[in-house]
């Protein structure tokens, strides 16, 4: 064996990064999921009145439309856990949070999107606190 070959570092991730890649994937499913339902909506499949495009409001009509194309999006980029994912189901987590909480006159109060939203998010932090403190102790 040469010397290079043998000063070879082998990385292999962590049991917390792997937690966190499947993590990552869940949420991806649940993503895909909401954007299902917002298709659903969209092409008039939901069993509830001005459900379909054509029915909604205009603000429905906006929000649904983002939403349905943004959750897979972001699905697609959490499942290949690719940097842009979870910035993409940020925007969708912060848009239903503004529509649900923020104006529940117009959107329905669903405190339970929110607070799903919010436990995502505080999961995610703490995943990447947890890495990044594991990453600083084994550079020293």
């Amino acid at each position: 064996m040469s010397e290079v070959t043998s000063r070879r570092v082998v990385l292999q991730p962590s049991t917390v990064e792997v937690i966190f890649a499947w993590f990552q994937r869940v949420i991806s499913g649940y993503c895909l999921l909401f954007g299902i339902l917002y298709w659903i909506r969209l092409i008039g499949f939901y069993p509830g009145s001005l459900w379909r495009f054509d029915l909604m409001p205009v603000h429905w009509q906006v929000a649904a439309v983002t939403l349905a194309v943004f959750f897979p999006f972001a699905a697609a980029g959490l499942w290949m856990l690719a940097s842009w994912g979870p910035v993409i189901w940020f925007i969708c987590a912060a848009t239903e949070t503004v529509m649900h909480a923020g104006f529940p006159e117009l959107f329905g109060h669903r405190p339970l999107i929110v607070a799903s939203h919010a436990a995502v998010a505080l999961l995610y932090i703490v995943f990447r606190v947890v890495i990044w403190v594991q990453k600083r102790r084994s550079r020293q």
